[in-house]
């Protein structure tokens, strides 16, 4: 393999070690008394500030198309459920683990699949093997995060920190149920999130220009949000280090970094190549989460990731297996009717946190 022909895959692995390491950081600045709305804002307005400038050097104005007040609309509305799908998600990472918000996020493709169907921008055929696969594939995926939520059994590793609260098996449980929750609607929100932008991306193909509005829209939302329904003007304070380095690397890397070189990768290998390594993040997250953040690891928790991830691949070949996934993502099936297959589009699965 040249080493071109390498950087890909590094960069991939980069972006899920990205990823979780914003769960992480996300979770220790809402311990340190940070909500979900102020934590939002800031990364937003970062990464809005950052894509300000790159997005017009990148999508110049002679081929951008102009910009109309339909498509703000779209752009408000891609805004007002992206502000759902990282509320949603930060809460979840307040109560759950960094390895359960992970495994979690193998449940996008499978409610995608569903939402497409029921949408009309997927083809369904029931002789067909990749119609099985992607079912089978969506079925098991649902069923590896009722395990996961729902199921602790044994402990297999003990947490590095003893007064952490994951020894507290009760509590734990409690706030594992409800973190589990939080973050399946956040993967069902995500799937909705997936085909708004897909349709919007068809209609107006300039990403960061798109990602910049979306970015612009979540921080307002945010900050309005908070104003309103908190009365505690501390969360907004970044005196403390813990707040301003996860802020800092959630604008950095949590959304900048990861759409730019998911999107590099995805126009390079195709959207199949960059799915693939998102089961990778169990493994990260569960090991960072131990290490970090002093989360137990139990016997559910293996299990019911081990059943999403078969569940996710069964998606993903199913969807090799139609023919829509190939390398580069120029090339797929025609559906019949008439519109371009939902992950053909130079989309990216938006991250839990951005």
């Amino acid at each position: 393999m040249k080493v071109e022909d390498a950087v890909p895959y590094v960069a991939m692995v980069i972006v899920q070690f990205a990823l979780v390491g914003l769960m992480v950081e996300s979770k220790k600045a809402m311990s340190d008394g940070m909500t979900n709305f102020t934590f939002a804002f800031y990364a937003n307005a970062i990464t809005a500030v950052i894509l300000l400038p790159s997005s017009f050097l990148i999508h110049r104005s002679s081929t951008r198309p102009p910009l109309t007040f339909s498509l703000l609309g779209r752009f408000l509305l891609l805004g007002l459920i992206g502000f759902l799908v990282q509320i949603f998600g930060y809460a979840g990472i307040q109560y759950a683990s960094a390895s359960l918000s992970s495994a979690m996020l193998n449940l996008i493709p499978g409610f995608t699949f569903v939402l497409a169907i029921i949408f009309r921008m997927e083809k369904v055929d029931c002789r067909s093997a990749s119609t099985m696969y992607k079912s089978i594939g969506t079925v098991v995926s649902i069923t590896g995060a009722l395990i996961v939520t729902l199921y602790d059994g044994p402990l297999i590793l003990k947490t590095l920190h003893p007064h952490s609260k994951s020894l507290h098996l009760h509590t734990q449980h409690s706030d594992w149920l409800i973190g589990g929750l939080l973050l399946a609607i956040d993967s069902l929100i995500s799937s909705v999130f997936i085909i708004a932008q897909a349709l919007i991306i068809k209609n107006y193909p300039a990403e960061l220009f798109i990602m910049f509005f979306y970015c612009c829209v979540v921080a307002i939302l945010s900050a309005a949000t908070s104003l309103i329904l908190e009365n505690d003007l501390s969360s907004w304070s970044l005196q403390s280090n813990t707040r301003l380095i996860a802020v800092i690397y959630s604008g950095l890397l949590g959304s900048a970094f990861q759409v730019t070189v998911g999107a590099w990768c995805l126009r390079r290998k195709g959207p199949l190549f960059v799915a693939m390594f998102h089961p990778l993040g169990v493994v990260i997250a569960t090991a960072m989460g131990i290490i970090f953040l002093g989360d137990a690891f139990y016997l559910g928790s293996l299990l019911g990731s081990m059943v999403i991830v078969i569940g996710f691949y069964s998606v993903m070949w199913g969807k090799a297996k139609e023919g829509k996934l190939v390398e580069g993502g120029q090339k797929g099936l025609d559906s019949s009717n008439g519109k371009t297959p939902l992950l053909q589009t130079h989309v990216q699965e938006p991250p839990l946190v951005q």
